[in-house]
């Protein structure tokens, strides 16, 4: 079966979605996504979007923070243009139906009400929108409802994207082989209703496909974020950037019924603080800026006090605070937490880093495009220079409404004043001799060894010796899933697999490469950061294969 459209979407969440919404009255968009629309990482953000609304604040300090957070190698042009740009995406979404936590200025002495503003670690200002502790769940559904009314949007669930098309694309054992600086013209899909795997095509296509957690094995992620927009555009010979540093949430809440649920970062910027097991708190002994330090420096210091003392997990405790303020700032971690036996008004939260965010991805301009013709990346699939070495808290969700905006525009100004070459004749997708697996405890065994192996060599703390064993094993791993992967039928559970596998590669690579420690990148042969030789990204690219 082969589909076409005007726009061809790859991914549901924020990103993906506001696209779509802003190109669908200039053409025809499809939207492919592996689970259902509302299943995406953007769903399960609970801080908010960091934007420059009070009358104290400034954008200038705003910019100050991220540069800041990015630890020298945010890209200047980027990081004024988003912050600067936030207050009118923010409008857009209020426009949209998202209905962000209001209250009253009394201070001033009116009853206007105003957009009630938060502060998240690494903020100088409280400049966080949010809607209560579920802001992109809020987001989520708000722009979900306007894509099912649009009568040019056409949804495919169940769907998963196995490898992008270009105009060289040609199937050879083991890898999609393409040129660079290549024209993307679709991608083979497999519905995972049917198993048939479709071509489906498009005159622009957006990857929007979100992060890869899940390459670790504790993560704060949904299952789906196994980093299939950042290995599909890898494979096809689009530029990828900065993968070593990835984001580890601090606080991931430490239960064995509890899987990937996130403790709000707004838990510390409320005053909640951190205490080992003994009950001593310790962020001042890492940190001047204590439990409001910037979650790089939050994550090592708690896994510096999990390594000294042996201990499993420590505590996030805010139960000092007013019992009504809690459960009304965070009526969804507090009925969360009680369903796991834990009163938050009470009582500690046990929690444990995760892997969260990857501030690395396929590499763009301001407009979204890669080194790939009609290819676009927004969203965590992305590296914009948004980020650089760290993310700042509640800056991703904006990056995404900002980036969605540009690559829209762009795309509709391209195909306004830019004649595409027409696609060619696409060749269907060919197993030809593929079988069925009876071997399925291979790609449960690979797949625990990926996530296993990134946990222990290329986690928080990295080194030198570490990160050589990482590269041989996934090396080896590699190899195992090339051979199984073109001698048997495709599955979603062999697809996810190779792009972790492909993710957790690029991530060694990248962090093998930069000798120093950097932001989210901390390896104990470099402590120290060494602006002379790497204030600089990290950039790497398939080598071509003829």
């Amino acid at each position: 079966m082969e589909y076409e459209s005007d726009f061809l979407v790859i991914g549901s969440g924020v990103a993906g979605l506001l696209f779509a919404l802003k190109v669908a009255d200039h053409g025809t968009v499809i939207i492919i996504t592996k689970r259902n629309i509302a299943e995406s990482n953007t769903a399960y953000a609970q801080g908010g979007i960091a934007s420059v609304f009070a009358k104290t604040d400034s954008f200038e300090s705003h910019i100050a923070d991220t540069h800041a957070s990015g630890d020298g190698i945010c890209n200047e042009q980027v990081v004024e243009m988003v912050v600067k740009d936030a207050p009118a995406r923010i409008q857009e979404l209020i426009d949209l139906g998202v209905k962000f936590n209001r209250n009253r200025d009394n201070a001033a002495g009116t009853a206007e009400l105003h957009l009630d503003l938060c502060r998240e670690g690494g903020h100088s200002h409280n400049r966080i929108v949010h809607a209560d502790d579920l802001t992109g769940l809020a987001v989520e559904e708000a722009l979900v409802d306007q894509v099912r009314r649009h009568k040019n949007i056409t949804v495919f669930e169940d769907h998963i994207a196995i490898d992008l098309i270009t105009r060289s694309t040609r199937l050879q054992r083991g890898m999609i082989v393409t040129t660079h600086e290549d024209y993307c013209y679709g991608a083979y899909v497999l519905n995972r209703h049917t198993t048939d795997i479709e071509t489906f095509c498009g005159r622009t296509i957006m990857l929007a496909t979100g992060g890869a957690g899940k390459v670790y094995t504790y993560t704060s992620n949904p299952d789906i974020a196994t980093g299939d927009g950042i290995a599909m555009a890898y494979r096809t010979g689009a530029t990828v950037a900065n993968l070593e540093f990835v984001q580890f949430h601090p606080t991931c809440l430490f239960h064995p019924e509890a899987k990937n649920f996130l403790i709000s970062e707004a838990v510390r910027g409320d005053g909640g603080i951190l205490v080992n097991a003994a009950g001593e708190r310790f962020m001042e002994h890492y940190s001047p800026l204590k439990e409001l330090a910037c979650r790089d420096v939050v994550a090592r210091a708690i896994d510096a006090e999990l390594k000294k003392r042996g201990d499993d997990f420590v505590f996030l405790d805010i139960s000092h605070k007013d019992a009504e303020f809690i459960k009304t700032r965070f009526p969804n971690l507090y009925a969360k937490c009680l369903t796991f036996g834990i009163d938050m008004t009470t009582d500690p939260i046990p929690v444990v880093p995760a892997a969260h965010y990857m501030c690395g991805g396929v590499a763009t301009d301001i407009y979204g495009r890669t080194n790939i013709q009609r290819l676009f990346a927004i969203g965590e699939t992305a590296c914009t220079g948004l980020h650089g070495a760290n993310r700042l808290a509640s800056n991703s969700l904006l990056e995404a409404l900002v980036y969605a905006h540009n690559a829209a525009n762009q795309a509709i100004e391209d195909s306004k004043n830019f004649k595409f070459e027409a696609s060619p004749q696409l060749a269907p997708w060919d197993d030809l001799g593929a079988i069925d697996s009876d071997e399925v405890i291979m790609v449960t065994h690979s797949w625990n060894a990926v996530r296993r192996l990134m946990w222990n060599y290329v986690g928080i703390v990295r080194s030198d010796k570490r990160l050589a064993r990482a590269k041989r094993r996934i090396d080896m791993i590699q190899d195992e899933i090339n051979e199984y992967y073109w001698d048997f039928k495709i599955t979603p559970d062999l697809i996810e697999l190779r792009n972790i596998a492909t993710v957790a590669e690029l991530i060694i690579r990248c962090a093998t490469h930069r000798k120093e420690s950097r932001g989210l990148h901390y390896n104990i042969a470099y402590p120290e950061k060494n602006d002379k030789r790497w204030k600089k990204d990290t950039v790497l690219r398939r080598p071509f294969v003829s």
